[in-house]
């Protein structure tokens, strides 16, 4: 199985948008002392080309493996890098809150300990168990809440305003900087990328991949994911406006949101090629490709990338291709049903078992 290369190719043709490019979150200096501090906690995840998911594509893909980190994701990257910057700007807070699915508040809660601030997680209700339990494990207040993440989060602002509590936003320059470590490693490890696909939650992930790519000069093709079931940034990206939605109903909890940051859509309809929308099903489908071809266990947002891959399979026949596997945390009984060959159902935008979980 090939590993990556020390090789970072500028001349991949240019397949952006002729859109201008966006004013970056961060310089290049920044984003190295990012990964200087990222690497003090988080060593650089592998990223691999599995022959196997070659054969099934039709290209050489390269898996950037962000389900290798101590909290399963890719987040935990930004938490790092911002509680090092309220340590050293608000040296005086002492309790951070916060609102989440499960991996941005894995994130604060694993970074918030570390740092010696107190941190609460507000989760909807019906949220993964085994989610909830890992940010107690590290050391976070978990407090249930709402239908769906936005309500969640709309409480967790409410409580920080009243209280006056300083509130981790789910995206924010830092955020930003932290996660597109992972970027850096990317592009700095595989040189020649013609295509990337990732997820789109609340939009740090692609935001620093696309903040990356212009800060080394690199003409790679960023596409962005969605669930079918979650489709609001896709239609923002259509519309060129934030498009709310009045639901999220996919199993696949990092990508279930409803409510775009204008912010973080600037970013994304200057620097992505598209943004592609996929089914239950093929989110599905996927998380059993990435176990059957690489033995690696997968959340629904984790494998989506992999799907849009799979959806744009003769388009990208031939080229150079990399996936962001962007976390692995997804519930034992959730992943065991999709093993089996089912599609996980979900109502009120959580997954429909959430109500018989122990």
């Amino acid at each position: 199985m090939p590993v990556a290369d020390d090789l970072t190719d500028k001349t991949a043709p240019d397949r952006r948008t002729t859109m201008s490019a966006p004013a970056p979150l961060f310089s290049l200096a920044d984003l190295e002392a990012a990964a200087q501090l990222v690497h003090r906690t988080v060593p650089p995840t592998p990223q691999y080309a599995w022959p196997l998911l070659a054969k099934r594509t039709g290209c050489e893909v390269w898996v950037k493996h962000e389900n290798h980190t101590p909290t399963g994701a890719f987040k935990v990257r930004g938490g790092i890098v911002y509680m090092d910057d309220l340590k050293r700007s608000q040296a005086a807070v002492t309790r951070v809150v916060s609102a989440t699915r499960g991996n941005h508040g894995q994130s604060i809660a694993f970074s918030a300990s570390r740092a010696g601030i107190a941190a609460t997680i507000y989760v909807p209700h019906g949220n993964s168990v085994d989610q909830n339990a890992a940010m107690r494990g590290f050391g976070a207040t978990v407090v249930e809440f709402g239908r769906d993440f936005d309500e969640a989060l709309a409480e967790c602002h409410r409580v920080a305003r009243e209280q006056g509590l300083h509130f981790v936003p789910p995206f924010n320059p830092h955020v930003a900087k932290g996660v597109a470590t992972y970027a850096l490693e990317l592009f700095r490890a595989v040189g020649g990328l013609d295509t990337i696909y990732v997820p789109i939650g609340m939009g740090s992930g692609i935001c620093g991949l696309i903040t990356a790519r212009d800060l080394l000069g690199l003409k790679t093709e960023i596409v962005g994911v969605v669930a079918r079931a979650a489709p609001a940034m896709a239609l923002s990206f259509a519309a060129g406006k934030p498009v709310p939605t009045s639901s999220a109903q996919t199993f696949a909890d990092g990508m279930a949101t409803r409510d775009p940051r204008p912010e973080a859509l600037a970013i994304i309809k200057r620097g992505a090629a598209r943004i592609l929308q996929l089914s239950e099903d093929e989110i599905a489908h996927a998380v059993r490709a990435y176990f059957q071809d690489t033995h690696n266990v997968t959340e629904g947002a984790g494998a989506a990338a992999l799907a849009g891959l799979m959806q744009e399979r003769a388009r990208m026949s031939g080229k150079r291709v990399a996936v962001i596997l962007s976390g692995s945390n997804i519930d034992a009984l959730v992943y065991r049903r999709i093993l089996a060959g089912e599609t996980p159902k979900v109502a009120d935008g959580l997954e429909e078992h959430a109500s018989h979980r122990g």
